[in-house]
């Protein structure tokens, strides 16, 4: 009984999740959406290969936490996939996902049907999780070409992008329910361009202070590029279970507080 129960409220929530999807994906037809989506892969590309390859054969290999060294291209590429995942993400529950609630007024309508905030929220992290997904195949591709990484590797690597993307979905989400106006998007761009250039993406966090190291090591971007650099690299270890976690919880609390402020938003 209490088993059918459960289920029964999984397959709901599932459902009006799945609507929401479906809806971004018809609306995603447009040429222009598409055209979003590959320049928001273009940035970080580039700077692979401005920084990563050009410069990093001025700089020569760089030390792993294991004591391997690799190239500065192959220690900068992973830390570029991680932050492609995150500007797909962010870009779709930050922008995308304000403008929807602010002035496309559609989840308005939306939570006049069924739908919750709880399955809206989900279906649009999920859907955030899908544009990372593409971002993150794509640069794969680029690293596997190039030599950065092995398809082997690429494919370990693939799901730890992906949770890369519903961690930064989330709180991108939560985010998203607490901007007052346009304008405030600046903030988020400062905030999302310091966690590119400081979260261990360019050097070891050991080169920086200690006090600096301990403020780059709370960020989310550090444990997505820590868990990226580490598969990407064949580097698997214990401790990278600890970057997974924190993620997860990061993607659930965004998930919790956006889904909540959505309620009192909409339905108050």
């Amino acid at each position: 009984m209490v088993t059918a129960m459960v289920y029964g409220r999984v397959a709901r929530d599932s459902g009006g999740a799945l609507s929401v999807v479906g809806r971004n994906l018809a609306a995603a037809r447009h040429v222009t959406y598409w055209m979003v989506l590959l320049s928001g892969f273009a940035e970080p590309l580039l700077y692979l290969l401005s920084i990563g390859v050009g410069v990093g054969r001025l700089v020569g290999d760089v030390p792993l936490q294991d004591g391997r060294l690799v190239s500065y291209a192959q220690f900068v590429a992973p830390a570029m996939l991680a932050a492609s995942s995150m500007n797909g993400a962010m870009a779709e529950t930050v922008m995308n996902f304000y403008g929807k609630l602010k002035f496309m007024k559609l989840y308005d309508a939306t939570l006049a049907t069924p739908v919750t905030p709880v399955q809206l929220a989900s279906g649009e992290l999920v859907w955030a999780m899908v544009r990372g997904a593409f971002y993150s195949a794509a640069f794969l591709a680029v690293m596997a070409g190039l030599g950065l990484t092995t398809t082997l590797w690429a494919l370990v690597a693939f799901p730890a992008t992906m949770l890369v993307g519903i961690a930064f979905g989330g709180l991108g989400m939560a985010l998203s329910t607490l901007l007052r106006s346009w304008q405030d998007f600046d903030y988020v761009n400062v905030a999302q361009f310091g966690l590119f250039l400081f979260s261990g993406t360019f050097a070891p966090p050991d080169s920086y202070p200690l006090a600096a190291r301990l403020l780059v090591e709370l960020t989310p971007l550090y444990h997505g590029v820590a868990l990226v650099r580490g598969l990407c690299t064949g580097s698997p270890a214990w401790g990278l279970g600890w970057h997974a976690l924190y993620l997860v919880g990061l993607a659930v609390a965004g998930l919790w507080f956006a889904s909540r402020r959505l309620g009192r938003l909409l339905l108050t």
